[in-house]
């Protein structure tokens, strides 16, 4: 029998952070998660040894221990971040001047393929869209064991948000078409490759690394436009989501479409390396990082 993927960390964890945010003050609270940031760093030598190398390809050196440390700090407090807007937190996520593919998207209010990546505050704003801006989006994801800040989210905006499970969908092409169909826009995540059928290779942190590139062959299927976008933490309560121009499919060959969407990719990632090389503790990447070409 094959086991089911599930998050590190123990099945009560996510209960344990929300019950002692309820009774403890932040200045108590705050040196505590920094002591469990700790803990678990000692605890997942997978995970932080994925951590040490992409930290060693963002900083162009050798990464000390508080880099690590502060790596995992920056996830906890993602994690916090997600758990208290679903319990009712306000939170926004406001557009940058240089969103532009996202002004565009929203003035237009046509379903587009939204592109994301595990960076910032990314996941997060993918669930403000809909009770912000009244657009109902899909989330293309993978079911995990032990993700209850993802669970009270989707119950949270559950009438904006609706999940498309990759790995459970008996037809993930139809579910995606269904959802296209319904008007909603369809959000992947583009840094990972897991369940992603199509890959290709382009230049990041210093190197020629396979990317998935599923997203722009579902645009050429269903004739849908892509944004790319991530949110990054801005002051309290906000977040800034930067995103792509719009790349829109025109009647040109596949090859020609295909072209173009590679070099709109590769612009957004070189801004993405941007703000990693200024914070590299803002991408979430505490699994192998994406692969050199062969």
């Amino acid at each position: 029998m094959t086991r089911a993927a599930r998050n590190p960390g123990p099945s009560w964890g996510f209960q344990f952070l929300r019950g002692c945010d309820r009774v403890l003050p932040e200045f108590i609270f705050r040196p505590l998660r920094w002591c469990g940031t700790w803990i678990a760093v000692l605890n997942m030598p997978g995970q932080r040894a994925n951590s040490r190398a992409y930290l060693r390809a963002a900083l162009g050196r050798e990464p000390k221990h508080r880099d690590v440390v502060r790596h995992f700090f920056a996830f906890t407090e993602f994690l916090m971040l997600r758990l208290r807007v679903a319990n009712g937190q306000p939170h926004r996520g406001d557009l940058a001047p240089d969103a532009e593919g996202f002004h565009r998207l929203l003035a237009t209010g046509e379903p587009a393929l939204l592109g994301t990546f595990h960076l910032g505050h990314s996941d997060l704003t993918g669930f403000l869209l809909g009770p912000q801006e009244h657009r109902r989006v899909f989330m293309v994801r993978q079911r995990v064991g032990n993700s209850h800040d993802t669970e009270i989210l989707g119950k949270k905006f559950g009438a904006w948000v609706t999940f498309i499970w990759v790995n459970e969908a008996g037809n993930l092409l139809f579910a995606l078409k269904e959802a296209v169909n319904s008007g909603g826009s369809v959000a992947l995540k583009c840094d990972r490759l897991e369940f992603s059928a199509k890959t290709e290779v382009f230049d990041f942190l210093g190197a020629r690394r396979v990317f998935p590139f599923t997203i722009y062959h579902l645009a050429l299927i269903f004739r849908r436009p892509v944004v790319l976008s991530v949110g990054l933490p801005a002051a309290p309560g906000h977040s800034t989501v930067h995103s792509s121009p719009m790349f829109v499919p025109d009647a040109g060959s596949k090859a020609e479409n295909l072209l173009r969407a590679k070099a709109h990719f590769q612009a957004f990632l070189s801004r993405i390396e941007g703000f990693l090389r200024e914070d590299p503790s803002l991408w979430f990447n505490f699994t192998p990082l994406n692969p050199p070409a062969p």
